[in-house]
């Protein structure tokens, strides 16, 4: 059995455990999934501060976690931590956000972002650029209301998020969505089904692209 450690950056167990079930169901057999929460922290990153207070719990999650682990998954969108983790680590290493906008930009789609937290649209548009994706992507559409209340209502989350999504289609010219956020798993795989264009769940796509490079060894 092939153990993948699945890093939340962010400190909810509740969270963890629904994107570890996403990436397990996601996963050929053969395969398990072991996830980890921040030990401090808030239950979600909303902002610059956040994000970037994240990066060493991950480094901590990652080297307390041991060293039997086949591949490690980052779960923030924002993938905190994930350069320190892959220069110091001898297994394949995955970002959720690196992970859905590669596959977003498959066959030089144009992509948007639809997500819940305005105070990341920088580090996600930088994200972008670091990827050498700049060229394609067509810019964040993003959801009213505090961030965190609307992730805890599951029905009203998936509502906001749709129609964050088709301003990313209708309005930037997005041929694929990525849904910007690991707590937001539940919503991306509803929304997913919903549309004609692709709408990129990320943590699916952490996986699928963990597996690509599995293989490649």
């Amino acid at each position: 059995m092939h153990h993948i450690l699945l890093i939340n950056p962010n400190s909810s167990a509740t969270t963890t455990d629904m994107m570890v079930a996403i990436a397990a169901a996601e996963l050929p057999a053969g395969f398990a999934v072991d996830g980890v929460s921040a030990g401090h922290g808030p239950s979600m990153i909303v902002n610059d501060i956040e994000l970037a207070a994240a990066a060493p719990e991950v480094e901590r999650n990652w080297r307390d976690a041991g060293s039997h682990y086949a591949g490690v998954i980052i779960s923030a969108f924002g993938d905190p931590g994930i350069e320190a983790v892959r220069a110091a680590s001898r297994v394949p290493v995955a970002g959720i956000c690196e992970a859905s906008m590669l596959e977003a930009a498959q066959g030089a789609r144009r992509f948007g972002v639809a997500t819940v937290t305005p105070e990341l649209a920088g580090a996600i548009a930088a994200r972008a650029g670091a990827l050498g994706l700049e060229h394609l992507y067509s810019g964040i559409r993003l959801t009213a209301g505090d961030p965190r209340a609307l992730a805890a209502d599951p029905q009203a989350l998936e509502q906001a998020l749709a129609i964050a999504v088709q301003q990313c289609i209708e309005l930037d010219g997005a041929q694929a969505v990525v849904i910007g956020g690991g707590p937001l798993g539940q919503a991306a795989m509803a929304l997913a089904r919903r549309f004609a264009v692709p709408v990129i769940a990320p943590i699916p796509a952490a996986v699928r692209h963990l597996l690509r490079q599995l293989q490649a060894r």
